[in-house]
């Protein structure tokens, strides 16, 4: 790096709070995709659990262990998906519920504070970076695509429960595939904006698919982007999946694959299997093994694809832990040696169901609870608290309440139904051999993918989030919000005669009625506007 770009590198870094490392040369790694695959909230033990449940043959996944990654946020040591994945996607460790923006305190051990007047601020990902750089971007989750984790890829806000800004952003991003659950809130009445996304997307030259068949049947060369998403809200557990109206997350990944590759330029791929995270919250393991074992399959599509490939490196890694299972509990503290597999696994072999999918077999009464229990939960010998437990339990919380008591008939132990601190495992293939090793930062992550890809995060976004009224007032212009809709707020920008309206959450700007397209979206934090350098272009 010569002086000149040291000095911009160091101007940079002080102003952003960015580790100089992301100012390393990037140069031609010989790599030109990644595929990045989250298993949110799976821990060590829930990995063995679910190699053991399959006889003991190797997950996909082991082959590629190569290190440990650091899961902390930027003001607590136990982090939420959140920040956790914001930090994978930007380089930025943030703040519980905060999605792809800056926290207001980095006050752990070893991080660098925010500057003031930076407290939310948009930060560019590395699938924005790829996308810029002429690259096909894709997100799959067994979640709602705008929950957490894919939100944090593609989308900027304080607050993770915004689904209205969070779709509606990741629309205007012109993400190239898009699968997952969550259809409901991409229209009326589930939003509040009174936007229909899908018809939207439908404009913006998007084929839409919505069951397996059709996504089978989906050939990328009429139409490369295309949005499935293939139920109202999350998708089912894997063990729970009726294959003709969900497609596996091994089959999204596949579809995924095959539109991304067609560009020779490359591609950047977010992979999910969410629900690993919503198990373990419940404390479900029949839930925990059977998402695991779906999301390995995933990992077993993209290692396939990258080793034909040549060109593609693979990162899987969980973005923290969660629940703090083990193998064991306290009442084998002093025979857990002694212990024939068989002891913790066949509880959870006789389950057909997870906690969540016994819920669509009870009665509205739950007077067939015994009956259920026994034919698809493996449990024939239900106590009268256990019984209680289960008619009281309140919609959608079945798995919570009998998630518990097969864990225990199976000695799994858990210490709670939130996350965890602890370091999480890396698995990495690089083509070339140079796969990260050892103790990992989580917002490293995101260096060593946009490495990979040959782009700068912090370049990015100089490009795309600069704070609107600063960026102006240096053109002479003025800036003010229209809200006569509150729910679809515009920033105005005036010089002399001129006016260009920046309407929130989207890509585009209107001059003289007419609509300019951008390469970025405008966001609104609840402070603060940012535009990307396009728009101030707009004025002169």
């Amino acid at each position: 790096m010569n002086n000149s770009n040291f000095r911009r590198a160091l101007l940079a870094a002080v102003w952003l709070c960015l580790p100089l490392t992301v100012f390393a040369q990037t140069g031609d790694t010989g790599i030109r995709s990644v595929i990045l695959l989250i298993p949110d909230g799976m821990s060590v033990d829930g990995v063995a659990l679910a190699r053991w449940y399959q006889g003991g043959a190797p997950l996909a996944m082991d082959a590629l262990a190569c290190g440990l990654v650091r899961t902390y946020s930027a003001d607590a040591p136990i982090a939420d998906s959140a920040p956790a994945a914001t930090a994978m996607a930007s380089g930025y460790k943030s703040h519980t519920g905060y999605i792809g923006v800056l926290p207001d305190v980095a006050d752990m051990p070893g991080q660098r504070p925010i500057l003031k007047g930076e407290e939310q601020r948009p930060v560019a990902t590395v699938l924005e970076a790829a996308r810029l750089a002429g690259k096909t971007t894709g997100l799959i989750a067994t979640s709602e695509i705008m929950h957490a984790t894919p939100a944090a890829f593609a989308s900027h806000d304080p607050s993770r429960k915004n689904y209205d800004a969070l779709s509606e952003q990741m629309l205007h991003n012109r993400i190239d595939v898009l699968f997952g659950g969550g259809r409901k809130f991409f229209q009326p009445p589930a939003r509040k904006d009174g936007e229909d996304l899908l018809a939207e997307a439908r404009k913006m030259g998007y084929a839409l698919v919505a069951t397996p068949a059709e996504l089978a049947a989906f050939k990328p060369a009429a139409v490369q982007k295309v949005i499935g998403l293939f139920a109202p809200e999350a998708l089912a557990y894997d063990f729970d999946r009726d294959p003709a109206k969900e497609p596996s997350l091994a089959e999204m990944t596949r579809k995924a694959l095959e539109i991304l590759s067609r560009d020779p330029d490359g591609f950047f791929l977010m992979v999910e299997g969410s629900k690993v995270d919503w198990a373990a919250h419940a404390n479900d393991p029949v839930g925990i093994v059977s998402d695991i074992l779906a999301f390995d399959a995933a990992v077993a599509e993209a290692l396939t694809f990258a080793e034909k490939d040549g060109r593609t490196a693979v990162i899987a890694v969980s973005d923290h832990g969660n629940s703090g299972l083990t193998i064991g509990d306290r009442s084998t503290s002093s025979t857990y040696d002694k212990q024939a597999l068989a002891f913790f696994l066949d509880p959870l072999k006789k389950a057909r169901r997870t906690g969540e999918g016994l819920e669509s077999l009870l009665a509205a009464d739950r007077a067939n609870a015994t009956q259920v229990l026994a034919d698809y939960y493996g449990i024939a010998d239900l106590s009268a608290e256990e019984m209680k437990a289960i008619k009281e339990a309140k919609p959608g919380t079945l798995n919570s309440v009998v998630g518990p008591m097969i864990a225990a008939r199976a000695h799994l132990g858990f210490t709670t139904f939130g996350h965890t601190g602890e370091d999480v495992v890396l698995y990495a293939y690089d083509p070339t051999g140079n796969r990260p090793e050892g103790l990992v930062e989580n917002s490293d992550l995101a260096l060593i993918m946009a490495r990979y890809l040959g782009v700068r995060l912090w370049r990015t976004t100089e490009r795309l989030f600069l704070e609107a009224s600063s960026a102006f007032k240096v053109r002479g212009a003025t800036v003010s919000a229209d809200r006569t809709d509150p729910n679809n707020p515009v920033l105005v920008v005036r010089k002399g005669g001129a006016e260009v309206r920046l309407p929130q959450n989207k890509s585009y700007a209107l001059v003289g009625g007419k609509s300019v397209a951008l390469e970025g979206v405008t966001v609104f934090n609840g402070q603060r506007w940012y535009v990307g350098q396009q728009a101030v272009d707009l004025i002169r």
